[in-house]
Order: structure tokens, then C-alpha cells, then sequence
């Protein structure tokens, strides 16, 4: 670790509960945080010179009932990108808008709404930008099915194979 991230994470450690943080590569860390604290960690990561975010980006952890939601940092000064984690139920999916820190965050938190159905509190744009008239539980959840959603919604097709070179329908 560089001796600037050391200096940078040890202050913003020395700030916030529970926070450890993890090398993943000589630039890359990762982190979690309390969905309570995540807008303040990330303002004070932003004025400790995190300051663009490249991501965000949601995990389906069916099996443990949550979704983690990944914000990704990058620091110009010391090349570093920090991905900052946080969790929310499954049940009940919400997380505080980071729109006051990027307002850029404003696109990724409805497209994640969208396909994933978590709310950002304070976002007051979450309409959907490609499933209008959608119906279904979010289809980048896990227990979405695509196969029963394809079969209630589309006819079966029969196709014809008539773009094989005649003769070539007995080769294998």
C-alpha cells in the first residue's frame, strides 16, 4: 500500500465503525461499510481526494437474503480504485441517493432499481429507462426466470433449416 492510501484509509478508519480495509491488487481495494454510514463514508472519501465514481453496481446474494450494492472510486492522484461496499435486504431493498455527493450517481441508481428493483431513497427519478411496461420482478434478480418469462410472453417458433448447403443436413 502506498503511503498515501495508508495515511488516506487509516483517517477515514479512524472515523467510521467496523472498517477494514482490503487489498485486492497493488491499486485495487475494497471495503464495506453499514448501509447507515455509506453516504458519509463516501463524501469523506471524496474530499480525501476519491474523487470520481466510476460505478455502481448491484449483486443478487439470493441465498443470504440481500443485495450488495458496489460503489466504484477512483483517486487521480494515487491511480487507486476503491470499491465500496454496502448491503440492504432482499425484502425490503433501500439505500440512501449518493446523487448530493455525484449526481451522476442519479443514472446508475435507476438503472439498478430497474433491474434489480432496489429503491434509492432521495432519487426522485426511478422510472425505468428500457422495461416500460414491465410486469415481472426485476430480471436481473436471481430468482427471475427467463425461460418461464420467454414462454408466457413469446410464441414457440418452429425454425427451417433452409440456410444449410444442400446435401449437408446428413453431415456431422
Amino acid at each position: 500500500m502506498s503511503s498515501t492510501n495508508e495515511v488516506i484509509f487509516n483517517e477515514v478508519s479512524s472515523l467510521f465503525e467496523k472498517v477494514s480495509f482490503e487489498k485486492i491488487s497493488d491499486r485495487k481495494y475494497a471495503v464495506s461499510i453499514e448501509k447507515r454510514q455509506v453516504v458519509s463514508f463516501l463524501e469523506t472519501l471524496k474530499r480525501k481526494g476519491f474523487s470520481h465514481m466510476s460505478l455502481i453496481t448491484c449483486i443478487d446474494w439470493i441465498e443470504e437474503k440481500e443485495f450488495e450494492i458496489v460503489y466504484t472510486l477512483f483517486n487521480w492522484n494515487t491511480g487507486t480504485t476503491l470499491m465500496v461496499k454496502t448491503r440492504t435486504s432482499r425484502e425490503k431493498p433501500v439505500v440512501p441517493t449518493i446523487m448530493e455527493i455525484w449526481p451522476t450517481a442519479k443514472f446508475y441508481e435507476r438503472d439498478i432499481h430497474e433491474f434489480f428493483g432496489v429503491k434509492f431513497e432521495g432519487n426522485p427519478d426511478l422510472k425505468p429507462l428500457i422495461l416500460e411496461s414491465w410486469e415481472e420482478i426485476p430480471p436481473m434478480r436471481k430468482d427471475f426466470d427467463p425461460e418461464k418469462y420467454s414462454k408466457e410472453h413469446f410464441p414457440d417458433r418452429a425454425y427451417e433449416v433452409d440456410f444449410l448447403v444442400k446435401g449437408s443436413e446428413n453431415d456431422e
